[in-house]
């Protein structure tokens, strides 16, 4: 009996669902999930595993022009991704403007066969779906699309099989009870994040980037120590709130979030902590651990 492996890139705009359909496909909470743009500022690796085949997921940050040294760094993760790809899901919703030049452009070279996923469906009628799917048939000539609602997980299960049928044959590229490439600690402050990203308005959220500086695991409990960097005194005022009250919301959602997450205790503190312009630094960007 041969067996399947391969790489398939999840890549598309902000906002167009791409960590919502990786939480799907997947079947566990992976990426992080907010209304706002740009949560995902890692590549992040999920994977599905049976005896016949192994699908590596990649999602990788949403496609968005560079303003500063993180966004370039973001972007490298998604051309890694299209290099590496056997095959890619390019995610578009029901809302794109037809405006997909900078996703476009970087599909250009890339040999791995394409389907587009148009999502939210549930949010349209049935002649706007029929008009992009003759407009995507049109751009790309892609080798499937699919209308889906990740949401609901509205065609979900057909995107699984078309990846399958579309799977190269090799052996599996991770141990087989692997879920992701990413530990404990990544999710740990991933989750941090999807709280500043839906406690804080504005700049706040994109300003911010979170460094578990300890992870003690117990039987019974982790303890868990991080730290919010963020570039300006007035945003490290914002963040604790007064007397600490904002701070204290955040901890409390990210400690459940966790809990639910590693299934124990946790005990979590955390600390805010300014450098000026970190998004702009590229020796601090590398400890942070983008590339």
């Amino acid at each position: 009996m041969s067996h399947k492996a391969g790489f398939v890139s999840i890549i598309g705009k902000p906002n167009a669902g791409k960590s919502t359909l990786m939480n799907a496909l997947v079947g566990e909470k992976m990426s992080i999930i907010t209304p706002k743009a740009q949560t995902t500022r890692h590549r992040i690796l999920g994977m599905v595993n049976t005896d016949d085949y192994q699908i590596v997921f990649s999602d990788t940050p949403g496609v968005i022009k560079p303003h500063y040294a993180l966004h370039e760094s973001m972007m490298h993760q998604v051309d890694g991704s299209i290099v590496d790809a056997d095959l890619i899901l390019l995610v578009t919703d029901i809302y794109e403007e037809f405006d997909e030049t900078d996703v476009l452009k970087k599909l250009e070279g890339s040999l791995a066969p394409i389907a587009v996923l148009i999502n939210k469906i549930d949010q349209s009628d049935e002649e706007t779906v029929k008009k992009k799917v003759e407009f995507w048939n049109e751009k790309l000539q892609p080798k499937a699309i699919f209308a889906i609602s990740a949401l609901l997980g509205h065609n979900v299960k057909a995107i699984m099989d078309f990846v399958v049928d579309n799977l190269p044959e090799h052996p599996a590229y991770y141990e087989k009870d692997a879920l992701t490439d990413r530990n404990d600690r990544f999710f740990a402050s991933e989750m941090i994040r999807a709280q500043l990203l839906k406690q804080y308005k504005k700049e706040i959220p994109y300003s911010a980037e979170v460094i578990v500086t300890a992870f003690v695991e117990g039987e019974k409990l982790h303890r868990i120590s991080a730290e919010i960097i963020v570039e300006r005194d007035s945003q490290k005022n914002i963040i604790i709130g007064q007397g600490g009250s904002m701070l204290k919301i955040v901890g409390t959602y990210a400690r459940r979030d966790m809990e639910e997450f590693f299934q124990k205790k946790v005990f979590l503190e955390m600390f805010v902590k300014v450098i000026p312009d970190w998004r702009s630094k590229k020796n601090y960007l590398k400890k942070f651990g983008y590339e």
